[in-house]
């Protein structure tokens, strides 16, 4: 069930919705579980990043990024440094939209695992979903490698497969795979739709294809099948819509700053707007719980 502040689902013009956000809004509302939105805002912002994220996967599975243990990876050395752990770190003076974009418009030159896939993905949506100005501003010296990403990509830990929408990051695991090949050990998977999953390194399928693909990959004579753990992985919408309301803050301070200085009462109306962006600019230092490689 949806419940938002001061507003209601009903609310909702189903024009503004692509088909795919519909779906989501239809599940939610006839989930037992209670989602609570602060705004109708909050409620699109994350719908349109859910959007993003899909669309993401599908730009690389559409692009011609390779797939590649930590040791062989491979980057752009344009904007990206090559660390000698097979991460990528940002080169300085490179605006992250920039390095972010390449690996999707350059795809050959790049090779990564599956778990950096998923980050990657997700940086995309985030860059699409609040423009490039922004993403610049609060995503800087990029670093990617495994589940390591910016404090500003929040993320949640659940453990209900039945609330799962696409967008969630969700993860195939192979128990008894063959011990000459770890890469195999699970795959990280951003859901795209209902029994549809994009992983890197397996492609788009189903969750029987993903399975089948693990399974060919286990210990000769192995009974025990690959399956989808009961683990979900979805990104702080809220904390990453905030990110755009720092900008309204801080701008509205600028400007309160201005007004006091050209009454000549310097500071008058400026500890408010202070608090109030200390307040939005919170952010929580989490261990959230990671997915394997």
């Amino acid at each position: 069930m949806i419940v938002i502040m001061n507003d209601s689902i009903n609310n909702l013009y189903p024009g503004v919705l692509t088909g795919l956000e519909q779906r989501i809004v239809s599940k939610k509302q006839a989930s037992p579980m209670i989602y609570r939105y602060p705004s109708m805002d909050a409620l699109l912002f994350e719908l349109r990043m859910r959007s993003n994220i899909v669309q993401a996967a599908k730009d690389m599975n559409a692009s011609d990024v390779g797939f590649a243990t930590f040791s062989n990876s491979r980057c752009n050395p344009q904007y990206w440094i090559r660390t000698p752990n097979g991460g990528f770190l940002l080169r300085p003076g490179v605006p992250p939209s920039i390095g972010i974009n390449d690996i999707f418009q350059n795809g050959q030159l790049y090779a990564f695992e599956c778990a950096g896939a998923i980050i990657i993905m997700l940086y995309k949506a985030v860059l699409s979903t609040i423009g490039e100005p922004l993403f610049n501003y609060y995503f800087q010296n990029l670093f990617l490698r495994d589940w390591q990403y910016d404090r500003d990509l929040r993320l949640i830990t659940t453990y209900n497969l039945a609330e799962t929408y696409p967008g969630d990051v969700l993860y195939f695991k192979n128990p008894d795979h063959h011990p000459a090949n770890p890469e195999w050990q699970g795959e990280n998977v951003i859901m795209m739709d209902e029994n549809l999953y994009f992983g890197h390194g397996i492609g788009m399928g189903t969750g029987q294809e993903m399975i089948a693909v693990l399974n060919r990959a286990r210990r000769p004579g192995s009974m025990v099948s690959a399956y989808l753990q009961n683990l979900v992985l979805t990104p702080d919408f809220e904390a990453v819509r905030r990110l755009t309301m720092r900008e309204q803050v801080e701008a509205e301070e600028v400007a309160l700053a201005a007004m006091s200085t050209a009454d000549g009462d310097e500071g008058v109306g400026i500890v408010g707007a202070a608090d109030e962006a200390a307040a939005v600019m919170a952010a929580e230092d989490a261990d959230d719980e990671q997915l394997s490689v």
